[in-house]
C-alpha cells in the first residue's frame, strides 16, 4: 500500500513538472516572436534621423582636440 502511493506521488510530480517545462517553453517562445515582430516592424511615425554631420562646431572641436 505504501509504495502505491509513493508511486501515485511519483507520477503526479514527474507530470507537475513536465507540465511546467512546457509551459515555460511556450512562454518563452511566445516572448520571442513578440520581441522579433516589434524589431522587424518599425515604427514609421517616429522621424528618421539624418545621421552625423560635420558641422562648423564639430570641426571646430576637431581643430581645437587635434583630430
Amino acid at each position: 500500500m505504501a509504495t502505491d502511493k509513493k508511486r501515485t506521488s511519483q507520477i503526479d510530480r514527474r507530470r507537475l513538472l513536465k507540465g511546467a517545462g512546457l509551459a515555460i517553453g511556450a512562454a518563452a517562445s511566445t516572448t520571442a516572436v513578440a520581441a522579433e515582430n516589434a524589431v522587424a516592424a518599425p515604427d514609421a511615425s517616429k522621424a528618421q534621423h539624418a545621421g552625423y554631420r560635420e558641422t562648423e562646431s564639430v570641426k571646430t572641436y576637431y581643430r581645437l582636440a587635434r583630430y
